[in-house]
Order: structure tokens, then sequence, then C-alpha cells
């Protein structure tokens, strides 16, 4: 299938990708997912507002990798004020500068790999792999075009391209994560 004929027939609430010229169908979010990409919309989204530094879309939104022949639909994206201009009406038009990738059962495969390959080909600068299941989050800043680990720091992991920012894993794991308007307090934003 072309590009063109993918994005003609991916209509809602159908979720898929375009990896080459194939159609990779997506399974529905469980709970668990959606709790935790609520909450990492809302403190991102609250905190970069507040600073000034960009947009952040949630999955609704795919990501246009063109001399990837890819359309992903990410979990959360991050593109910042000064690279706007590759929002489009209905698409990410390029690299954004932070992506979050939530692993459900059945994208463990494609996020901890074939993601990360495609993002740092891409040159997205920052790359968040989140595996409630397993209660891992590897976080990699891109690197002279090489991902490098950001390693946690007094129980933290604190974000390049967000600086401010930080995420203690420990709050992903609750059932009910804390309030982001705390964190928002923590960060002295509010």
């Amino acid at each position: 299938m072309t590009e063109r004929q993918f994005v003609k027939w991916l209509t809602p609430p159908t979720r898929a990708e375009w990896v080459d010229g194939e159609v990779v169908m997506m399974a529905a979010d469980n709970v668990r997912h959606i709790s935790l990409e609520d909450f990492l919309i809302v403190l991102l989204s609250s905190f970069v507002r507040k600073k000034g530094l960009g947009r952040v879309f949630g999955s609704s939104l795919q990501v246009r990798f063109a001399n990837l022949r890819r359309r992903r639909e990410t979990d959360i994206a991050f593109i910042a004020k000064n690279r706007l201009d590759i929002i489009k009406d209905t698409y990410i038009d390029g690299a954004p500068d932070l992506i979050v990738e939530i692993v459900s059962p059945e994208s463990a495969a494609r996020d901890w790999r074939e993601k990360y390959i495609e993002y740092e080909k891409a040159g997205v600068k920052e790359y968040w792999i989140i595996d409630p299941t397993m209660k891992r989050m590897d976080v990699y800043f891109l690197q002279r075009k090489s991902y490098v680990k950001i390693e946690e720091k007094d129980k933290a992991i604190h974000s390049k391209v967000l600086p401010g920012l930080f995420i203690r894993p420990e709050w992903l794991w609750e059932y009910l994560p804390p309030d982001p308007l705390e964190i928002l307090k923590e960060f002295g934003v509010i």
C-alpha cells in the first residue's frame, strides 16, 4: 500500500501504522496504559506550556518519517517551539524532539527494538520507553547520531530536551499516579 493509500484508508477508530508499504494493525490500549499516558500528557503538557517550550501531543496524531517510509503512532510526542512548522493538520512531518512509548504486551518488540532504531535514525533527540509490566523506564538521548542512555540519579531521570523536568520511575508503577499539579509545584513551574 502506498503512503497516500494508507492515509486515505485510515479512519478512526482504526489504529494502524504504515511501515515500508505494509499496514501494521495496533491493538487497543489497556486501562493501565491509558492511565499512564493520561498522567504523562498532563504533566508534560503543563510543564511545556508553563515554560513556553513548544507543544505536546498524544497518540491520536501520527508522526511521518518520510526518509524511512514510516508513519508511526507514538504515545506522546513533544515538538520544540522553534520547530513547530513540522506540525501539520493531521500529522507531524518529521522527528519530534521527544517521543514517549508505553510498552504493551503486543508492542514490546516494536517499542524496544524497531522504534528505538527508527527514532535514532530519524533524529528524535530523546526517547522514553516505559514498560509498566516490567516496571522499567529507559531514557535515551541522541549524541552524534547514536542514543546514549540517561542514567537515573537520586531516584529520578532528568530530561535533557526539557531542562528542569524529571521523572521518578516509582510514580509510574503506582495504581494511581501522583497528582501532576503537585509534581509541577516540585518543578517550580506553579
